[in-house]
């Protein structure tokens, strides 16, 4: 039986306590706040808090959820806009940038969590797989249409890769205290440079003996 759509209500409440926790992570830190904290901020009773989040995990699962769909109209306007795919892809990382920047604290304070899979905030948990699986498609479709035409032993490993290579970025633009993350901007230009590069040069004859080593590794890091 399908569970009954929530009415707009329920919705409002929802998202009110979900801006509510938000808020309080970014002033007092995720591990400083307590749903009775975030129950109180957003003016319901804590029984009703734990109603629609059991816990600060969910608030964040909720978040990252948030993000993802709120990402998808820019991401479209992006690679609409041009077939570069350099542009293309600095463009998903910069609009990702600048959707997380008022929310740095809350990410510095869960970047202990990011490195373990088991735990539910990670990237790499089965939890936040819906929100990671939907990202990686926009990576899909920045190269679908491109003006780089991928060799196709490696194109069904490379949005997954692009994933991974952004998530890099992210880790250093949280810890990155230059003026703006300069330093996050300038190393997202230079290596970007050279990824495009790189799978140009990938298309070339003489790359085919070195791809297939590269995949035989992937292949090998995927089945485990």
């Amino acid at each position: 039986m399908l569970a009954p759509m929530p009415t707009p209500k329920a919705e409002e409440t929802r998202n009110r306590i979900l801006d509510a926790a938000l808020r309080l992570f970014r002033e007092r830190g995720f591990d400083d706040t307590t749903m009775r904290d975030v129950a109180a901020e957003a003016g319901v009773a804590t029984g009703a808090a734990y109603y629609y989040y059991r816990s600060k995990e969910d608030l964040v699962l909720a978040f990252y959820l948030r993000t993802e769909e709120e990402s998808a109209e820019t991401f479209a306007k992006i690679i609409a806009s041009t077939k570069d795919l350099r542009k293309r892809i600095a463009g998903i990382i910069d609009a990702k940038f600048e959707q997380f920047s008022a929310h740095r604290k809350l990410l510095a304070a869960l970047l202990k969590t990011g490195v373990d899979p088991r735990n539910p905030l990670s990237p790499f948990s089965k939890e936040t797989k819906e929100v990671r699986d939907d990202h990686i498609a926009w990576f899909w479709r920045a190269l679908d249409g491109s003006d780089l035409k991928v060799p196709r032993d490696i194109a069904p490993h490379l949005p997954h890769l692009l994933w991974l290579y952004e998530m890099g970025l992210i880790y250093y633009w949280i810890i990155d205290d230059s003026p703006k993350q300069r330093r996050t901007h300038r190393l997202t230009g230079a290596t970007l440079d050279l990824v495009v590069q790189l799978l140009r040069a990938a298309s070339l004859p003489f790359m085919g003996p070195l791809r297939k080593r590269a995949l035989k590794v992937l292949r090998a890091v995927e089945e485990d």
